[in-house]
């Protein structure tokens, strides 16, 4: 994707006047509107204002474009980019100025100190969370377990949160992601005060090593089984431990349904968005890792035979990241044909956690039933 160039062509005075904002840009007036990210319709998409005040900078997407450099408007303060979008897009990004990353001052919707989420007006809303600035501080819950594993080596510190009383356990992979650039906490109490999703116990499992962790290997589930759980167990925080819903994005939804598929005991029901269904031993070093068996290790896993009777798994994966479409509708077909209740959607995103949130509340209900 690329910033349109305007030059000299436009109106110097107004030049973004079709955004919403007829001031001339560098302007104290200006600045005081300025409210971006702000699109337009073009086509079957949008073209997409974003505005930085300062030094030479460029946007930074996640996972859906390259980077943009934003242009200098005539010799203002004011750097800028028009940027191309498609139909239904939520995404994170972030204005990098030199090394230093930022998130942008003009949008109110954060992730994290340094990253904002801009989405396009036809995507679809996602409710409970929150809009929150750079310099909000999230929540964290005051329960606190400080795991030292002897299989998975190291320490690391489990943050437990009871929702609305609490009840079944919703271990998060990728926990301090959901800690620290969004607030699931925050979510997960307004979906359950507004009926949307039954009491339940949020653990926040953070990961030291993903690939290592996630790949389909048994040590973090038998870490998980025989060392967190009892953990949480003895926390005095209520929790269902005979009620395990495993919500896991990326390499972390692959080692979901890994668990469902090995560990069937322990974990019946999964909430994966954009499983890395592409992942086999060694992929991850190939200069195209998605180039591979279409399903990967999870597909031939469950082409030698699996009952998954007792699951429900719920996936999604982001409309736009098309390269994972075929692992993921092939895992999806195969797990349904194993004998678990599926159910599938699309979000309106990339390979993008701001895509992935609103599945996360929506899809954790379902897996409760």
């Amino acid at each position: 994707m690329t910033a349109s160039h305007r030059g000299h062509t436009a109106d110097a005075e107004k030049p973004f006047a079709a955004f919403g904002l007829p001031g001339r840009p560098g302007t104290d007036a200006f600045w005081a509107a300025a409210r971006t990210p702000a699109s337009i319709p073009v086509g079957d998409g949008w073209r997409t204002l974003f505005l930085w005040r300062g030094a030479e900078a460029v946007l930074d997407f996640e996972s859906w474009s390259p980077p943009v450099p934003l242009l200098r408007w005539e010799g203002t303060d004011c750097w800028y980019a028009e940027v191309p979008m498609p139909a239904r897009l939520r995404v994170t990004y972030r204005v990098l100025v030199g090394d230093a990353a930022h998130a942008d001052p003009f949008n109110p919707a954060g992730a994290g100190g340094d990253r904002s989420i801009a989405a396009t007006p036809d995507a679809p809303p996602q409710p409970h969370w929150p809009d929150l600035g750079a310099d909000d501080v999230l929540p964290l819950p005051r329960t606190r377990i400080r795991w030292n594993s002897d299989r998975l080596g190291g320490r690391r510190t489990v943050r437990v949160h009871p929702v609305g009383g609490g009840g079944p356990v919703v271990l998060l992979l990728d926990g301090d992601d959901w800690l620290h650039l969004h607030p699931a906490v925050t979510a997960f109490d307004a979906a359950v005060a507004a009926g949307d999703l039954p009491p339940v116990t949020l653990v926040f499992l953070p990961a030291k090593d993903r690939e290592a962790e996630f790949g389909c290997r048994p040590a973090l589930w038998e870490a998980v089984r025989d060392e967190l759980l009892p953990l949480v167990g003895g926390c005095g925080v209520p929790a269902d431990l005979d009620r395990l819903v495993v919500a896991g994005q990326s390499l972390g939804g692959l080692s979901a349904l890994y668990a469902a598929l090995e560990f069937p005991e322990l974990v019946s029901r999964v909430a994966c968005q954009s499983g890395s269904f592409w992942w086999a031993p060694g992929a991850v070093n190939l200069p195209d890792p998605l180039g591979g068996t279409v399903g990967g290790a999870i597909v031939e896993r469950l082409r030698r035979g699996a009952d998954l009777s007792r699951l429900r798994c719920a996936f999604d994966v982001g409309e736009h990241e098309r390269p994972m479409l075929p692992h993921c509708e092939l895992t999806e077909t195969l797990t349904e044909e194993a004998g678990a209740t599926v159910r599938v959607s699309r979000s309106a995103s990339g390979h993008d956690r701001a895509g992935w949130r609103h599945a996360l509340l929506r899809d954790v209900a379902w897996a409760l039933g």
